[in-house]
């Protein structure tokens, strides 16, 4: 059986779900995207080719495997892209919770069936459908529960409004003894530098009491003074828009020292070394042109 255990995002890695580029279907149109930074490399015709992201996800399992990290990948689903695991569902604690996902993306929760078969079946929480929630926007910082949504009265015209109030009310009653604290995300469906998907797009923690931000993709100025209060502004590496439209805030931690970062973060690299990190440096670049990369693709289960 797999005991879950997650706390925060920066405990030693054992155990992780890992997406998969295989048999991801042809590049979609653009009344298909999902996101911002698709729909932008969709019609200017750079969107990702399965090889290239095969090539990348792979890349980022050898990494797991050489910190002895046990690997699940889901079930192949034949043309679904199922690279984006976070979406689907997330750890919080010891329990699982099954995001409610954009309908067309149900299929691939099924796909990890034979995971969800060695966790014990109480610890499965499926919330109620009205609940919109995925696991980018859900971060763990040991007491604290963060999560990203976005409760303005024009939430149905934003196909990047992923978190409702109704799943705040959820895990509130779920996870009593967590602090929760919510961030107000700023949307757009056309325009990647003006739009955090999830809160993990703008903010994450990443071990020796840092974090990463972007500012301006908080809708409330007094979430950011919030987050210098409890980090301190000088552990708070600043991502500028076209950082976080490239995707500078969404590395992994593999434990409190170890980071899995694209390549082509140097300003951010630079500085993780700076302040003592490991890096391990992962090219990712073709992923990250569909709005997500490494904490997107990954799906913490234990960490201890």
């Amino acid at each position: 059986m797999i005991q879950l255990n997650v706390v925060n995002e920066t405990n030693r890695l054992k155990a992780v779900v890992l997406g998969t580029a295989q048999n991801n279907g042809p590049t979609p149109t653009p009344a298909a995207c999902y996101d911002p930074s698709s729909l932008m490399h969709v019609k200017a015709g750079t969107y990702p080719l399965e090889l290239q992201m095969l090539e990348e996800i792979n890349a980022l399992e050898d990494v797991f495997k050489r910190y002895n990290v046990t690997v699940f990948r889901p079930h192949i689903i034949p043309n679904c892209n199922q690279i984006f695991v976070r979406d689907v569902a997330f750890v919080i604690d010891d329990k699982i919770i099954k995001s409610n996902i954009l309908p067309d993306r149900e299929n691939e929760f099924s796909a990890m069936s034979y995971i969800l078969d060695q966790i014990d079946s109480t610890k499965i929480i499926e919330l109620p459908e009205t609940c919109h929630i995925e696991g980018g926007d859900v971060i763990l910082f040991n007491d604290y529960l963060f999560v990203g949504v976005y409760t303005g009265s024009d939430y149905s015209d934003f196909i990047t409004a992923r978190t409702n109030q109704k799943a705040i009310d959820a895990l509130k009653s779920l996870f009593p003894h967590k602090i929760l604290k919510t961030f107000e995300l700023k949307k757009s469906n056309t325009e990647p530098e003006e739009n955090a998907l999830h809160l993990d797009c703008c903010f994450q923690p990443i071990g020796k009491g840092k974090a990463l931000i972007h500012k301006a993709g908080f809708l409330n100025p007094l979430d950011c003074q919030f987050l210098e209060n409890l980090f301190g502004k000088e552990n708070l590496f600043q991502a500028s828009k076209t950082e976080m439209a490239s995707m500078n805030c969404n590395v992994f931690s593999i434990s409190e020292d170890i980071v899995v970062s694209e390549k082509n973060f140097t300003r951010l690299n630079q500085w993780l070394r700076l302040q003592g990190f490991i890096v391990e440096e992962v090219a990712y670049s073709e992923i990250s042109k569909q709005g997500g990369l490494f904490r997107c693709s990954t799906m913490p289960l234990i960490r201890t």
